[in-house]
């Protein structure tokens, strides 16, 4: 009887990657994570864990630590192109969440956690990426971007958006990705705002802007988001580019949006990307499968990208946990998972008529309709959340 755990390589350190091999080193697995960039990256912007999600975590026994980790944003506050306000909102009056019970946390912190649950018992290479993978009957061979070459059973994609190992795989990315029309810039700039526990959104047609203060930082997350037809796929790795184009963009523009374009051209934590979904006919091929972004990204615009990296680690490792056969297990992930993505997909429709509005015309009708949404009660949680019930994960 063959007693050696099953091998599985994971492509990403982020925060499907990381819940992933938690599952499956409870399972029994042997787990490896490669991730390209040199170290943790333990910075970013604030995220959300809600519904289904929350089960997923506290089935990991890390609820209770992220709950101390909660940020508690207590307003957001829409400013007109002008800079005086329009509407001053509880957040959950936007994203439909669930008071005391969800959990918002900075991105970073969700990925230490994570880590920290993990590094004991996984082989986790920094700075490493894969080079080529090369299916066979027995597994799949892996040759790195560090020259190493290894034998692995299964191969999964937590590489995000982007995903390296769905383009060695399932074929270029523009197959697949759907841009959303909208591309933004996020950095960190020093917090001499007067800002706390609260969010600034600006808006002119076309183009949008947000200062988020997370607790008593002396930083603060500012974006700056813009409307284009097509996806500047000239500008993705080329920093200066990124700058360029977003100062060009937001040229002229009053209120505090000099300061911020100043800032982000100096910013060393720039991230520039594009607001996108990925739509794939399947999840997996092979002995290779994706999760999380890699397979099927919601974009910010859901406010559940977090969420969706989460429940899928927890179903994906489920499946391999439960069922011997590899084909069959990525099949159930699939069948159990699917409905519940596209449901949050959908939510983007909702979330961008209310955000970023392109015309005049519909950014009136934006503002008319956060102030009726000041006097009224905040909106129920989106059911689409909580829309899975999670399997019992077995014993080992």
């Amino acid at each position: 009887m063959n007693t050696t755990p099953r091998s599985v390589l994971i492509s990403g350190a982020s925060i499907a990657g990381p819940a992933l091999a938690f599952w499956l080193r409870k399972a029994g697995f042997a787990v490896t994570i490669v991730e390209k960039s040199a170290e943790l990256r333990d910075g970013g912007y604030p995220i959300d864990v809600r519904g289904t999600a929350l089960d997923a975590v506290r089935r990991m026994g890390i609820l209770p630590r992220l709950r101390d980790l909660h940020i508690s944003t207590r307003r957001l506050v829409f400013l007109d192109t002008d800079g005086s306000e329009l509407a001053s909102l509880e957040p959950n009056a936007i994203i439909g969440g669930v008071d005391g019970e969800d959990v918002e946390i900075r991105r970073g912190d969700l990925t230490r956690t994570l880590y920290d649950l993990v590094r004991d018992d996984v082989d986790i290479r920094f700075g490493e990426t894969i080079e080529t993978l090369v299916q066979h009957e027995d597994g799949v061979d892996v040759t790195f971007r560090s020259g190493r070459r290894e034998t692995f059973d299964l191969v999964i994609g937590a590489d995000g958006l982007h995903s390296n190992t769905r383009g060695l795989v399932f074929g270029a990315e523009e197959r697949f990705h759907h841009y959303l029309g909208y591309s933004f810039a996020g950095f960190t700039m020093p917090n001499d705002f007067g800002l706390y526990r609260e969010g600034l959104t600006w808006s002119t047609p076309g183009k949008g802007a947000a200062l988020y203060a997370v607790l008593e930082s002396k930083e603060i997350h500012g974006f700056l988001v813009f409307a284009r037809p097509d996806a500047p796929i000239e500008a993705f790795r080329a920093p200066e580019a990124q700058r360029d184009l977003v100062a060009a963009t937001f040229a002229g523009e009053g209120w505090e949006i000099p300061r911020m374009v100043e800032a982000m051209r100096e910013a060393d934590d720039l991230f520039f990307d594009v607001v996108s979904q990925i739509h794939l006919p399947r999840w997996s091929e092979g002995r290779v499968a994706l999760v999380g972004d890699a397979g099927y990204a919601p974009s910010f615009m859901t406010g559940q990208g977090t969420s969706l990296a989460l429940v899928g680690a927890y179903v994906l490792g489920h499946a391999l946990a439960t069922i011997p056969d590899h084909a069959a297990a990525f099949a159930a992930y699939e069948s159990r998972l699917r409905d519940f993505v596209e449901g949050n997909q959908a939510l983007v429709s909702e979330g961008k008529a209310t955000l970023f509005p392109t015309t005049a015309e519909a950014l009136e009708q934006r503002n008319a309709a956060l102030r009726q949404i000041t006097e009224a009660p905040a909106r129920e949680p989106h059911p689409e959340h909580s829309a899975l019930t999670l399997p019992d994960f077995p014993a080992r």
